[in-house]
């Protein structure tokens, strides 16, 4: 059966960072143990942490009455938890791993591992961003966000104010957006962007035209 037809798991950070796995057996264990089908090398996993299994409706997971627990998008996962696309489960809190379903088309697959690698990584059907696989926690604001994705779209390339205007405040009359304003956004997104990678400016302020992002490579 091709790998797009099985659900998979990815890895999403850390050494294992878009390491993937098929759910391609009945009943799978996580776990540090060698004895484990997916074998996740951290201190503050148990030997086997948590399962994951395919019942009739679909796949569910369980935590395996692990030290650390196991959470399904933030949540603590007690009893048996069903999975949907696009979860994200937790294990022990130090490993990320996504849940991509086997109705996932394969571009949108190879695009949910691709938040694993270096560099910024957004997801336009759920405003979520990945800065060097970890994922911009709280959230941005509407304007943070429509301001990185305008950026985003437009990589390399000079964006001027009238761009941000018309991308962030469309609904807005832009003799009333001051360039003040402008400064203080761009400002906002460059503290979130630097707060989870310090060792990169992303946001490149070319004088007299506008403003360019600047991907890590």
């Amino acid at each position: 059966m091709p790998n797009q037809a099985v659900p998979i798991v990815v890895v999403q950070d850390g050494q294992l960072a878009g390491r993937r796995w098929p759910l391609d057996k009945p009943s799978i264990t996580l776990g540090r143990g060698e004895e484990c089908e997916i074998v996740l090398p951290d201190r503050q996993v148990s030997r086997r942490h948590v399962r994951i299994w395919r019942a009739e409706d679909g796949f569910y997971v369980e935590d395996l009455g692990s030290k650390n627990g196991t959470y399904v998008n933030g949540i603590p996962a007690t009893g048996r938890v069903k999975l949907q696309d696009g979860d994200e489960i937790q294990v022990a809190l130090s490993v990320r791993l996504l849940f991509v379903g086997a109705d996932a088309t394969l571009p949108l697959t190879r695009e949910m591992i691709r938040v694993s690698l270096p560099g910024l990584r957004l997801s336009k059907t759920q405003r979520r961003v990945w800065v060097g696989g970890k994922e911009l926690d709280p959230a941005l604001s509407l304007a943070q966000y429509r301001l990185l994705e305008l950026l985003y779209e437009r990589k390399g390339k000079v964006v001027t104010r009238d761009d941000v205007i018309q991308a962030v405040w469309p609904d807005s009359d832009e003799s009333g957006i001051t360039e003040q304003a402008i400064d203080a956004l761009m400002r906002r997104l460059r503290d979130r962007l630097a707060e989870a990678d310090p060792d990169h400016e992303y946001i490149v302020t070319v004088r007299g035209h506008g403003f360019r992002l600047e991907d890590r490579v």
